[in-house]
């Protein structure tokens, strides 16, 4: 019998808690990974967690919000809105406009807050990608028509990442368009092509900078240069074999003594395992199994091609994203530089992935 579309059903409430939970443990985590630091830059212990908590509030705020906006309304705007962030992708390369805190120009500055253009861009890549794919249904096989439009769009977004360089980012929407295209059932033989394509152009990447080299060389031999290239990962492997099965305890990591590099950005998973131990580290990424396993399954039941291809899109994304994140910290893959989502400290990131996850509780409400 042929299901039939039910409206204003209540949310998936598993995936709701298994968001709320992710956050609230990011930020309990981040209150301690983030004292040191905080009291080294601005003289007092909380800067960083007071301020992850206003972005927090507003994210909650925006998983909210986008939960009650019927997601077909993101089909609509897509397109203006991926050419707006193509623009935003571009002008944050202007020294005069971009900020650079780090070592990558990724950032406006606004104030005393800083806006990530890329972080908006993974969403909008999404709609764009579905929203595509639904208006061709049926063009998937057709390269010239079907496949090369979105496939232009997406490699402009992804070399404007590149070149801020974030090549950490880059690699994530790469990989989350390949596996769209996967998902829109584009030939076996233009995916075969793209992922050589996308392969070739990492590689080229990383020999065209030479501490992209080192940081291979030094996954391969965590023991090449430890005072140099090797440091991060000996002082993350480091803090997180200390832990042991029950951890130091909240509050007592050695590592966030200005020994760990990053600790509230790619590095926070090493001072969560130091301070919490195995077992409860365990149970986070238990979450995040969760969060895809229950992302996915929205995406099952979607009531059609755009709603079912931005779920797929958006758990994709910040599933891939934690895998990476915690492969590279625990050394079973290079250094990335990426945050780990719902958990690092960043206010876009934390935004916009809190409003992606209300996007998907809006499809969860109109659900077959």
């Amino acid at each position: 019998m042929k299901k039939q579309k039910v409206q204003d059903q209540s949310v998936d409430r598993l995936f709701a808690v298994v968001v709320t939970a992710l956050t609230l443990v990011g930020l309990a985590v981040l209150s301690s990974a983030s004292a040191v630091v905080s009291y080294e830059r601005f003289g007092h212990n909380n800067y960083y967690f007071f301020r992850q908590l206003i972005f927090a509030a507003v994210g909650f705020f925006a998983m909210f919000v986008m939960s009650r906006i019927d997601y077909h309304f993101w089909r609509r705007w897509s397109r203006p809105l991926m050419f707006l962030i193509l623009a935003g992708l571009a002008l944050v390369l202007v020294p005069s406009l971009g900020v650079a805190p780090g070592a990558a120009r990724s950032w406006f500055q606004v104030g005393s807050f800083f806006i990530q253009p890329s972080e908006f861009a993974k969403l909008i890549l999404i709609f764009y990608f579905a929203s595509w794919f639904e208006r061709k249904k049926g063009a998937e096989g057709n390269f010239w028509f079907g496949v090369l439009p979105p496939l232009l769009v997406a490699g402009v977004a992804i070399l404007l990442t590149a070149a801020q360089p974030d090549i950490g980012t880059a690699a994530i929407l790469s990989a989350a368009v390949l596996l769209l295209f996967f998902a829109a059932d584009v030939k076996y033989t233009y995916l075969g092509v793209f992922a050589g394509a996308g392969i070739g152009s990492l590689w080229l990447a990383i020999k065209l900078a030479p501490y992209r080299s080192a940081r291979i060389l030094t996954f391969l031999n965590p023991s090449v240069d430890p005072q140099g290239i090797g440091y991060h990962i000996n002082q993350a492997l480091l803090a997180i074999g200390s832990g042991g099965l029950w951890g130091y305890g909240f509050g007592a990591s050695r590592q966030k003594y200005s020994y760990l590099p990053e600790v509230i950005g790619d590095s926070i998973f090493a001072v969560m395992a130091e301070e919490l131990g195995f077992l409860r580290v365990a149970a986070v990424v238990l979450l995040f199994g969760l969060f895809v396993w229950a992302g996915l399954r929205i995406a099952k039941y979607a009531p059609d091609r755009f709603g079912q291809l931005t779920a797929i899109g958006i758990t994709v994304w910040l599933g891939l994203q934690s895998l990476v994140n915690i492969g590279s910290i625990t050394g079973l893959l290079p250094l990335t530089g990426l945050t780990l989502p719902f958990i690092s400290y960043g206010g876009s990131s934390l935004i916009v992935a809190l409003a992606a996850a209300g996007v998907l509780l809006n499809i969860s409400r109109q659900r077959l």
